[in-house]
Formats: structure tokens, sequence, C-alpha cells
């Protein structure tokens, strides 16, 4: 069987931590995938990651990124199968709410039929988040207290 591949992100702020998760990944042998800001293009770059420690260096806006030196760039394959997305609140019809740059609105149609996942605290959850058309939404939300399928 192929290795997992999934796109992780690593928190900030208060953010739920991801750095538990992204460390018992890779101990598992799934290859993980972080983003890189590049805020000339307005993309992020992602890139496959094999250390915490020695592969992040702190980036835009202070966030731990993975040092491109060290870390290859994601071309398109091997095909992500999982993406965990970042946001400030999210509503149980896969809406999510970013923090406005539109940076996950446009590296997320180049994923294909990744399954989306939100991680988040149960305080992020609202009745209803505003969407347009170009946003996708997410298949899976698991906050601190539950876990909701939220498309079928």
């Amino acid at each position: 069987m192929a290795p997992v591949n999934v796109l992780s992100y690593v928190a900030f702020g208060t953010e739920f931590d991801t750095s538990t998760f992204n460390g018992s990944l890779m101990r598992d042998g799934v290859q993980v995938y972080l983003p890189r800001i590049d805020k000339a293009s307005r993309e992020l770059h992602v890139h496959r990651v094999t250390s915490l420690v020695d592969g992040l260096e702190p980036g835009t806006w202070g966030i731990l990124e993975p040092v491109p030196s060290r870390c290859p760039r994601w071309t398109g394959s091997p095909v992500i199968d999982l993406v965990l997305v970042p946001g400030v609140a999210f509503d149980l019809q896969g809406g999510r709410l970013g923090y406005g740059a539109g940076y996950y609105d446009r590296l997320l149609p180049g994923l294909g039929e990744a399954l989306r996942v939100a991680a988040a605290f149960e305080c992020q959850v609202v009745d209803v988040v505003p969407v347009d058309g170009h946003d996708l939404p997410v298949d899976i939300l698991i906050t601190d207290i539950d876990q909701y399928s939220v498309r079928s």
C-alpha cells in the first residue's frame, strides 16, 4: 500500500495545535506536506517535510514554514489524500471562514479529491458561515468536543 500523503499546517496564535498531529503522522510513516506562504504571488507553496525540528523556520507573520533547501516542493505528485484546513469559523454545512487573504481558496482546487478536514475548537462552530461560489467546503470537522461529518 502506498503511503498516505497529508497536507497539514503549523498552527499559530490561538489555533488548534497541530504539532502532536504532525509528529504522529511522521512517526507512522505518513508523508507530511506543509505550506509556505509566497506573499509576492499570494500563493501557498507546498513542501514535503521530514523533520519538524530541522525542516521549519519562521516565515511570513512568524509562522513556522518549510525550509525550501531542506524540504522539496510538491509538484502535484503524489496525490494529496487529506488536507487539514485552518480557519476562523466553521459551520455544519462545511462552510469555512479563513483569515481573508484567500491562500487556501486558491490552493484547495488544485488538490483534486483530497479529503478536506478542519480541526477547531467547539467555540469556532457557528450557525452559518458566509460562502462564495469559489469556496470549497470541508468534509469533516473535528473539534475538542465532537466530530462532524458535514458533507455527504
